[in-house]
């Protein structure tokens, strides 16, 4: 695939997956385009050798696979999360203050504040309601549509903001939504209500949501040629779209596997993430019994893909001087001896042996001893399941911000090296 196609292709993608609901609504629309069959988890499967599945949880996680024709045949694994730090409404988030009306939100996930004040957001999830039969449903929701901002304090009354500038996150960042007349109390659920009438549901109520806001501005390739791609949820989006691109457009002849695991960014502990079962049982029910399962896994490999942080040409220091990944450089194996990475020596030379395959080049990130390191959802995987991880990225600058930044031919050259990946014949390792 050509990178200008691919590029358009996952800019789409962006714009489309709001929030981890959204990623996997659009995934799974994707796959069934491509002939997978979705998977119920609460009946029995009946797997034909050579079939393409998939199988969601929680509406926010997904596992997708294609068959060999042996059920104990190593699979390809690529790993990826649908989740990015953001503001989440609260649950009684109404506020009017001095003719104002906001919404309390909470910071989900290690974001960067400063960045989302003066941004047009708009508003995204789950709603749960009641219907007029008395069922429970539940429908997804995007406004698109800017809705809410977050002013700054103006430098005439915070003379210090740009030498010492603080955010407190229950008081700072309440999003503005509308300047409400006289009588009128504005409240989330009514308009969370009238919205969905507006899409063809008929509620009663509005019982409960999944919100979070997000950054209206759509992602874009900038640069004075198109060398960058800049947007929101790149951590972890991007390597979602690599992945599933990368399945989609492999040969087909070795099994095959994509997981994408929400909540990575608050830890992976819950049942849709990482540190939970959904790949482990999975697995198991692809093997059909604990010793057919024991043999997948130990023939398997899982390459978890997240961004890797590139040096910043401002903050060069922050990098150790011999583990600098630069945008445009290619995918970033990423290690760490403590093991918040999983990759070894052996995974580390097979995906390096893999790229040199497919004419990419293959950069790595080691953090400076005297920083902490942060993690994905590999070694998790790995404790979890028990199958050989690599930890590789797309080199990003500003992770964790409303938007980040990536270079525009990584991406596609880690989706390069993942086809490779799919492909590859056994086995994996010598024996």
């Amino acid at each position: 695939m050509a990178s200008a196609a691919f590029n358009d292709g996952l800019l789409a993608f962006l714009r489309r997956a709001t929030t981890p609901f959204h990623a996997v609504a659009a995934l799974a629309e994707a796959l069934e385009e491509a002939g997978y069959s979705a998977l119920p988890e609460d009946r029995s499967w009946s797997l034909a050798p050579g079939g393409r599945y998939y199988v969601t949880r929680n509406g926010s996680s997904l596992v997708a696979f294609r068959l060999g024709e042996e059920r104990t045949a190593g699979l390809r694994m690529v790993g990826a999360h649908t989740d990015s730090p953001c503001l989440m409404v609260k649950p009684n988030p109404d506020l009017t203050r001095h003719g104002c009306y906001q919404l309390g939100v909470e910071v989900y996930g290690g974001a960067l504040l400063n960045p989302w004040f003066d941004r047009d957001l708009s508003l995204a999830g789950r709603v749960s309601y009641s219907r007029r039969d008395g069922a429970l449903a539940t429908a997804l929701v995007d406004l698109r549509e800017p809705v809410a901002v977050i002013p700054s304090l103006a430098i005439h009354l915070d003379r210090e903001a740009n030498s010492n500038r603080s955010v407190n996150p229950q008081t700072d960042i309440l999003p503005l939504l509308c300047l409400p007349g006289d009588g009128e109390e504005p409240a989330l659920r009514t308009l969370l209500a009238e919205h969905l009438r507006g899409l063809g549901h008929d509620p009663v109520e509005v019982l409960d949501y999944e919100l979070n806001l997000y950054d209206s501005q759509p992602p874009a390739q900038v640069g004075l040629q198109g060398e960058f791609i800049t947007g929101a949820r790149l951590d972890n989006l991007l390597s979602c779209y690599t992945g599933l691109r990368a399945l989609l457009e492999s040969d087909g002849r070795q099994p095959a596997l994509l997981v994408c695991n929400d909540h990575e960014e608050v830890g992976s502990v819950s049942a849709a993430g990482a540190q939970g079962p959904f790949l482990r049982s999975v697995l198991a029910r692809i093997a059909g019994d604990a010793e057919a399962c024991a043999c997948l896994v130990d023939r398997s490999m899982l390459i978890s893909a997240d961004n890797a942080h590139a040096v910043h040409p401002n903050f060069a220091d922050r990098h150790d001087g011999n583990h600098g990944p630069r945008l445009g450089g290619g995918p970033v194996i990423k290690l760490n001896v403590n093991q918040r990475y999983a990759s070894n020596s052996e995974t580390s030379a097979l995906f390096r042996q893999l790229a040199g395959q497919v004419g990419v080049p293959v950069q790595s990130f080691v953090t400076r001893t005297d920083m902490a390191c942060g993690s994905t959802i590999g070694p998790l995987t790995a404790a979890e399941v028990g199958v050989r991880t690599l930890d590789v990225g797309v080199p990003t600058f500003a992770m964790h911000s409303i938007r980040e930044t990536a270079g525009s031919e990584d991406a596609l050259a880690l989706c390069r090296v993942l086809r490779a990946f799919y492909e590859a014949p056994e086995p994996l390792f010598p024996r």
